[in-house]
Order: C-alpha cells, then structure tokens, then sequence
C-alpha cells in the first residue's frame, strides 16, 4: 500500500502504526493532526446508557417530524380543510338565521302597525264605499280635452 498524503491522512483516522507515525510527524502539516489522533486514542470511552441508539434515534425522528409539521402547517389544505368546512357551515348558519330574525320583526312590526289603524279609526260607512269609484277619479290628474279645446280656439 502506498502511503501518500491522502492514505496518510486516512491513516489518522485508524491508529496507525509505528512506521506511519514516523511519516506523519515527518509532515508538517499532518503533523498536528497525528497528535491531535494520539490525544484521543488517551482518553477512556464514556460510558453510555444501553439505550443510546434508541434514544438518539427517537430524537432525530422527533426532530424530523417538528421541521415537517412547521413546513407543511400553511400548506397542508388536509389539516385546513374540516375548519374551513366547519367555519362556513357556522357562518351560514348565522346569515339564515338572521335573516329569519329580521323577516320574522318585519312582520311582528307590521302586524302591530295594522292593530293600531284598525284601532284608531272605525271601519267606512256603506256610503263611502259606494262612491269609492268617484273619489279615485277624483283624485287623479285631469287631462287636456282636445275637442273643447278646439272648440274654444
């Protein structure tokens, strides 16, 4: 195996052996990381609960689930769909219902409207009735006679 500065660097992430070492510390610039590897290879390994990986994963999922639920929540029309039904269900409820309401004072004001006049002044006589037909006329505008006219001219 040829160790050139890319194997050697892939070293590094191994524990390399003696004659490795001899040619990481011989680059300068690798030379910093090989004892950057031999610092980590001192320290113990910490010790983990026997859960670890299902808890770790638990959380990722977790994490996946809240960045899904804030990016699809303005867009997502399958969770917005059953209130927008609802809400319009309501409001039309509430518009028939309260045109009903008015219709329904409308009449009530026009009822007690009709009990008053028929309270306040007694019915007409026969007479008046009669000479129902010449009071009309009366009451409507006369128009020009075109043969007095031209009689009087």
């Amino acid at each position: 195996m040829e160790n050139n500065p890319s194997n050697l660097r892939e070293s590094l992430w191994r524990r390399p052996t003696d004659a490795e070492r001899a040619k990481l510390h011989a680059q300068p610039e690798l030379e910093l990381e090989a004892r950057l590897t031999e610092a980590l290879v001192k320290i113990p390994d910490a010790a983990v609960p026997s859960n670890f990986t299902a808890r770790v994963l638990d959380a990722v999922e977790l994490e996946a689930a809240r960045e899904i639920r804030s990016r699809d929540w303005t867009l997502n029309w399958r969770a917005w769909w059953p209130r927008v039904a609802v809400a319009a269900a309501v409001l039309i409820f509430a518009g028939v219902s309260f045109q009903r309401y008015e219709i329904h004072s409308q009449r009530a004001k026009l009822v007690k409207n009709i009990a008053m006049v028929t309270a306040a002044q007694p019915p007409p006589s026969v007479e008046v009735l009669e000479n129902l037909d010449a009071i009309q006329r009366m009451s409507q505008a006369g128009h020009a006679d075109g043969e007095l006219l031209a009689a009087l001219q």
